[in-house]
C-alpha cells in the first residue's frame, strides 16, 4: 500500500519553499496595489474597512492546491473540514453551520452559488473549484449580507476568474505529478488556458481545462476490493467572452463546467473505543461508495457607464446534481434481525443522497463614481431556486439479493426558494482623514417544500409546509484614516440565514426563522514603514435563533434553538526586510460558546461550538532571486497549525475531540526565459499524523457503533513543468 518517495531525490536541492502570503508582490493588483472587489467596487485593499484575506491564484498552482482544505491553513480564522473535494464544511471567526444551511456565502464573481434552503445540504456540499483559472480568491470575515444576501453571517468566500483580454494573445499549460505516502499509485493533473483577441480592442475570448487524478490511501478491512478506495478525479473547463460594444458598454459572458468523482471518501474508522482499524488508513465499509458532483454555471455580466453612474446587470443560470453512495450496513444492517423479530438475517445496506439544485439569480445595481467625497451604490436582487433531496436506504443480503425490508426508507424532499431583496451601500470622505461608511438590505422569501416518505425504517409519510419571511439587515463603519497608508476603523454589521417551511405534525412549528448574527468589529490596517505591513481586527458576534434539527415525536424536523457568542482576534504581519524575501506571521483565536443550554444539540450553557478550533496560525518565508542568465527561482518554507476542536458541543454525551496539529509545506520553482517554470513542492512535510474531526456514528438503535475520523492528508510530494507565451 505503501510507495516510496521517487520524487524525493529530484527536490532535495530545492526544497524549502510555501508561496508567498496573498499580500506579496503577484496577488490580484492594479498600479501596484492589491485590489479587491469586496464592496462590489474595485478598491484597493488597504481602504476596505472590512477583514479581509487576497489568496491568489498562482499561489494555489504553486502550492499544488487540489481544493478548498489545502489553503485554508493560510487564511486567518478560516476553517474547512473536507473528507474529499466537493464536501466541505467552511467556517470563519468560530461561525460554522449549526444545522442544514452555510453559514459562509459562496460568490462566483459578481453571483452567490448554491442553495440558500434548509433542504438542499449547502452546508455540506461547497463550490470546491480547481484554482487553475482563478485569478485569485477573496475570503471576507463577518457579515456581508447587506451587499451579498442570505447566509454570509460567519463571511464569504468569493472566487475570481481570469478576465478576457481583448489584445493579446497567451497560452498557459503546464503537467504535474505527486505521490501521497500510503498511496499506492502516484497522482496527476494537467491543464491548459488560451487567450485570444478576436478582433483587437474589442471581442476577446479565453478558455481553460484542467484534469487532475488524485491517487486514494484509505483501504476496506472487510472488502479487499475497496483498495486505495479514496481515489477522486476532477475535471473542469471554463470560457469567458469579452465584448467591448462601445466606450460606455461592454459585454462579459461566460461558462464554467466542472465534475468531481470519487470512489469512497478519505475517513479512517475506530472502534467506539477509539481503537484504531487496520494500520490506521482503514474504514470498514463492504460496499463501494462513490461519489459524484457536477456544476454547469452559466453568466452574463452587462455594464454601461451612464457618466454619472455605472449600471451593472449580473445574470446567472446554474444546475448542480450530487451523488453520494454511503455504506450504512453497520447501522441498518445489523439491526434487520431486531426489527423483523429474526426473520430477516443481517445483511448489507446501502444509502444514497440524490441532490439536484438549479438556480437562476439576477441582480441590477447602479453605482456611483469613485470619487474622495461621496460615493454610493443602489441595487435589486432577485433568485429562484428549485431543488431536490432524494435518499434512498436499500436493503439486501450478503450474496446481494433483495430482502423482504428492501427499500427500507424512500425520502424525497423537494423545495422552492424565491427572495427579492433590494440595498444600498454608501461612504461619505470628510476631508483626508474621515469616513463613513454604510449599508442597508431589505429582503423577503418565499418557499415552498415537502416530504414524501415511505418504507419500514420510517414508515409512510407526506408533509407538505409553505413560508414567508421579511428581513432588515444593515451594516455602518466609521474609519480614520492617520496616513494614505494606515487606517484604523470600526464595523458594526448584522446577518442572517433564511429560515423556512416545516414538516406538518404535532408539536412542530410550522416554520423555522432565520437565525441573525451582530458582529462588532475594530481594526486597523496599514504600513508601519517601508518594509512592515500589519491588519489586525477584534471581533464580538451575538449568534442568535441558531437553526438546528431536532426531533419530534417520531419525525425529525427544523427548529430555532440555542444562542451563542464567538469573540476573539486576527491578524497578518508582513515583513519584507531584503529585496525578495516575505515573513508572513498570521494567527486567529476564537472562542466560540454556546450562552444557553440547548438540548436540541445536547449542548450547555458555556460549551464550545462544534468543528470550530479556538486557535490557528501560520508562518511563512518566501525568498525570490536572479539565478543568472535568463532564469530566476523561488524557494520557501510555511508551517501551519491547528488547535483541538469538537464534533459537537464541547458539553453533548457523543462529543469527540479533534487532535491539534502542526504541519509543514513547501515548494521552490525556477523559470527560464519568463516562459518555462520546473516546480516542486510538498504538503505535510513531515508526515504529520492527525485526525482534523472526529465524531461517532450511532447505530439503528442510537448505539455508538463506530469512530469516524477525518485524516489530516499524508505527506504529498509534487513536480511540474509550466509554460506561458
Amino acid at each position: 500500500m505503501k510507495q516510496g518517495l521517487w520524487i524525493a531525490g529530484s527536490m532535495a536541492a530545492l526544497m524549502a519553499a510555501m508561496p508567498a502570503q496573498a499580500q506579496d508582490a503577484g496577488a490580484i493588483e492594479a498600479n501596484g496595489e492589491i485590489v479587491v472587489t469586496a464592496q462590489k467596487r474595485v478598491e484597493a485593499l488597504q481602504d476596505v474597512p472590512i477583514s479581509i484575506t487576497v489568496v491568489n491564484g498562482d499561489a494555489l498552482r504553486e502550492q499544488g492546491a487540489g481544493s478548498l482544505v489545502d489553503y485554508a491553513g493560510y487564511v486567518p480564522g478560516m476553517t474547512v473540514i473536507s473528507s474529499q473535494p466537493g464536501t466541505s464544511v467552511i467556517s470563519l471567526r468560530g461561525i460554522a453551520p449549526v444545522g442544514s444551511a452555510q453559514a459562509v456565502g459562496i460568490y462566483l464573481d459578481d453571483a452567490p452559488v448554491g442553495s440558500s434552503s434548509l433542504y438542499a445540504r449547502s452546508a455540506t456540499y461547497s463550490l470546491d473549484l480547481m484554482p487553475y483559472d482563478i485569478a485569485g480568491l477573496e475570503i471576507l470575515r463577518g457579515p456581508q449580507g447587506t451587499l451579498y444576501g442570505a447566509s454570509s453571517i460567519g463571511g464569504l468566500l468569493k472566487y475570481r476568474t481570469v478576465a478576457p483580454s481583448t489584445t493579446d494573445f497567451s497560452v498557459k499549460a503546464g503537467g504535474e505529478l505527486f505521490t501521497i505516502d500510503e498511496a499506492g499509485n502516484p497522482g496527476w493533473a494537467a491543464q491548459v488556458m488560451v487567450n485570444a483577441p478576436i478582433v483587437q480592442d474589442k471581442l476577446g475570448i479565453t478558455g481553460s481545462f484542467s484534469w487532475r487524478k488524485t491517487p486514494g490511501y484509505v483501504s476496506s478491512v472487510n472488502n479487499p476490493a475497496l483498495n486505495d478506495a479514496n481515489d477522486v478525479e476532477q475535471r473542469g473547463g471554463r470560457v469567458s467572452l469579452l465584448w467591448n460594444a462601445t466606450e460606455d458598454f461592454t459585454v462579459r459572458l461566460g461558462g464554467i463546467w466542472q465534475t468531481i468523482d470519487a470512489n469512497g471518501t478519505n475517513g479512517v474508522v475506530s472502534t467506539a473505543a477509539g481503537v484504531p482499524l487496520g494500520d490506521g488508513w482503514s474504514y470498514n465499509s463492504f460496499l463501494p461508495e462513490p461519489f459524484r458532483k457536477s456544476i454547469d454555471y452559466y453568466s452574463a455580466v452587462l455594464d454601461y457607464d451612464l457618466g454619472f453612474a455605472t449600471l451593472t446587470s449580473v445574470s446567472t443560470y446554474s444546475e448542480t446534481s450530487t451523488v453520494s453512495v454511503q455504506d450504512a450496513t453497520l447501522i441498518f444492517g445489523i439491526a434487520f434481525p431486531a426489527l423483523t423479530g429474526g426473520a430477516v438475517p443481517a445483511g448489507l445496506a446501502p444509502f444514497s443522497v440524490a441532490l439536484d439544485l438549479q438556480k437562476f439569480t439576477q441582480e441590477i445595481r447602479l453605482a456611483s463614481p469613485d470619487n474622495d467625497r461621496f460615493e454610493w451604490l443602489v441595487g435589486a436582487f432577485y433568485t429562484k431556486e428549485d431543488s431536490e433531496n432524494h435518499q434512498l436506504v436499500r436493503t439486501f443480503d450478503f450474496s446481494g439479493a433483495p430482502n423482504a425490508l428492501d427499500p427500507g426508507a424512500v425520502v424525497s424532499l423537494p423545495s422552492t426558494f424565491k427572495e427579492m431583496a433590494v440595498f444600498a451601500n454608501a461612504t461619505a470622505y470628510f476631508g483626508d482623514m474621515f469616513a463613513l461608511s454604510g449599508g442597508l438590505r431589505y429582503a423577503k422569501n418565499k418557499q415552498d417544500f415537502r416530504q414524501i416518505s415511505s418504507g419500514p425504517f420510517i414508515g409512510v409519510a407526506n408533509f407538505s409546509g409553505k413560508s414567508e419571511e421579511d428581513v432588515f439587515i444593515y451594516s455602518i463603519s466609521p474609519q480614520l484614516h492617520i496616513s494614505d497608508d494606515a487606517m484604523l476603523y470600526a464595523r458594526v454589521a448584522n446577518g442572517y440565514r433564511p429560515g423556512g417551511p416545516n414538516v406538518v405534525f404535532p408539536g412542530v412549528p410550522p416554520q423555522v426563522k432565520a437565525d441573525t448574527l451582530v458582529n462588532y468589529e475594530v481594526g486597523f490596517k496599514g504600513n508601519l514603514g517601508r518594509t512592515l505591513a500589519v491588519e489586525v481586527a477584534g471581533f464580538y458576534m451575538d449568534w442568535t435563533d441558531i437553526q438546528v434539527i431536532q426531533p419530534f415525536g417520531g419525525v425529525t424536523g427544523q427548529a430555532n434553538g440555542p444562542s451563542a457568542v464567538s469573540k476573539g482576534v486576527e491578524g497578518t504581519v508582513t515583513w519584507r526586510p531584503a529585496p525578495g524575501l516575505s515573513l508572513v506571521a498570521s494567527a486567529a483565536y476564537a472562542d466560540a460558546k454556546l450562552t444557553a443550554d440547548a438540548p436540541e444539540i445536547s449542548g450547555v450553557d458555556g460549551a464550545r461550538l462544534p468543528s470550530v478550533p479556538k486557535f490557528t496560525g501560520s508562518l511563512q518565508a518566501d525568498y525570490s532571486f536572479a539565478i543568472g542568465g535568463n532564469a530566476n527561482g523561488k524557494v520557501g518554507v510555511g508551517v501551519r497549525h491547528s488547535s483541538k476542536l469538537a464534533s459537537l458541543p464541547s458539553s453533548s454525551p457523543n462529543n469527540l475531540w479533534s487532535d491539534a496539529y502542526t504541519a509543514v509545506d513547501a515548494n521552490a520553482a525556477v523559470t527560464f526565459d519568463d516562459h518555462w517554470t520546473v516546480r516542486v513542492y510538498a504538503r505535510n512535510l513531515l508526515n504529520e499524523r492527525a485526525s482534523t474531526q472526529r465524531s461517532y456514528t450511532l447505530d439503528a438503535f442510537g448505539r455508538q457503533a463506530y469512530q469516524s475520523n477525518i485524516p489530516l492528508q499524508p505527506r504529498t510530494i509534487g513536480v511540474a513543468l509550466d509554460m506561458a507565451f
